[in-house]
């Protein structure tokens, strides 16, 4: 079978490599969107949480690991004195063995005290914290709505927690203040986060 000079291969019967494989779509061809942009669009990928939010993260987990060590040891040792006890007015170890530094004293009067979620407040803290440095680490639409609702509740949990610490035990909690401090940057963070794809959209 004889070919005419000058055709091109998908002219000779459409057996061509370009008649075959079809060209994929780039990411380029979606309109009012970087490319980073529509990437995020299609799915979920990974990326660096930032150092502002790592930062964050580990200062709470380990205040909340602290805060552990400081209740495991005043109950073993009523007479125990960490280095947050300043005074009587200002103690972590009276507020951590308080009841309400377990189940965020509901948990107990709702499910009762033996059950399973009437945990320290730490390890609720600790828990936070690490699901906050995964999801940061994520870029999505959902992760970027799950950080800003774990803020929240968290945001929720501290002002409810320094209304006790300040108008129940009339204490003050240099451990407690803190990650009060940090759980109000991690929810900055979060709306930022929330709002940076839908600015950067705009832009374009």
């Amino acid at each position: 079978m004889r070919h005419k000079v000058g055709q091109s291969p998908s002219q000779r019967g459409g057996r061509g490599r370009d008649h075959i494989l079809p060209r994929p779509c780039p990411v380029a061809d979606y309109p009012g969107q970087s490319p980073r942009a529509a990437r995020e669009s299609m799915g979920t990928t990974w990326a660096s949480p930032g150092w502002a939010r790592l930062a964050l993260c580990l200062a709470g987990f380990g205040l909340s690991l602290y805060a552990l060590h400081v209740k495991a040891a005043h109950a073993r040792d009523k007479d125990y004195r960490a280095l947050c006890d300043v005074g009587t007015a200002i103690s972590c170890s009276r507020v951590f063995s308080s009841r309400w530094g377990r189940g965020f004293g509901l948990v107990e009067h709702v499910l009762g005290p033996d059950s399973v979620l009437n945990q320290s407040n730490s390890i609720f803290g600790c828990i936070f914290y690490t699901l906050q440095l995964f999801l940061g680490c994520l870029r999505g639409r959902w992760t970027s709505i799950l950080l800003v609702l774990s803020s929240l509740l968290s945001l929720a949990g501290s002002v409810y927690l320094a209304w006790i610490l300040f108008f129940v035990l009339y204490d003050f909690c240099i451990v407690c203040i803190t990650t009060y401090a940090i759980n109000v940057g991690l929810t900055v963070l979060s709306f930022r986060g929330a709002q940076g794809p839908k600015g950067k959209a705009k832009g374009h």
